[in-house]
């Protein structure tokens, strides 16, 4: 079985092209930016954390389709009017960082919201919820909770979690947006 970023990273591959706008709503230390970069057209990348940008700007370096953004998720669309192919939120704190500063269920509803009704048809959401901290918790359970009154005829949505793992380990959702609003 794949694990969960490489889940992630695989249903992204089979929905994304050469052609496609993507998000990276956390950059974090730019992983997921890295591998949408090999498939997308281009890729804005957010992060509220300076160190965020620098440690992403290093991995980049031989790539020109992208743009790393200094600010909140949620203001992504001050700067993108194009139509958004893919989107993925790795939640929670920037791997080896500073811990209290994490994402949180307000913004990140707010944020996904807004991406649900500018992602393309056919256009894939992944978010990769980590409850094994208290924010985490907070936004895995109003995620759960919202995603479920999501319109099936409208929208898919997966969750993919390892069932038996203990400490409350990492799962996602990938939402598929099947009908043009």
């Amino acid at each position: 079985m794949q694990k969960i970023i490489e889940f992630a990273h695989y249903l992204l591959k089979e929905k994304i092209t050469s052609s496609d706008i993507c998000l990276d709503m956390t950059l974090g230390n730019g992983n997921d930016t890295l591998f949408l970069l090999k498939y997308a057209k281009f890729v804005y990348a957010f992060d509220i954390q300076k160190e965020a940008l620098e440690n992403s700007y290093k991995k980049l370096l031989k790539y020109n389709n992208y743009k790393l953004i200094l600010d909140p998720h949620e203001n992504f669309d001050k700067y993108i009017k194009e139509p958004i192919k893919g989107v993925i939120f790795n939640l929670g704190y920037l791997p080896k960082g500073n811990k209290n500063i994490t994402t949180n269920c307000e913004t990140t509803l707010k944020t996904l919201n807004k991406a649900l009704n500018v992602i393309s048809t056919n256009g894939i959401i992944i978010i990769v919820v980590y409850p094994g901290h208290e924010e985490g918790m907070k936004e895995s359970l109003k995620l759960n909770d919202f995603l479920k009154t999501l319109d099936q005829k409208k929208f898919e949505v997966l969750k993919y979690e390892f069932f038996n793992q203990i400490n409350n380990p990492p799962y996602l959702f990938a939402i598929e947006k099947i009908v043009k609003e």
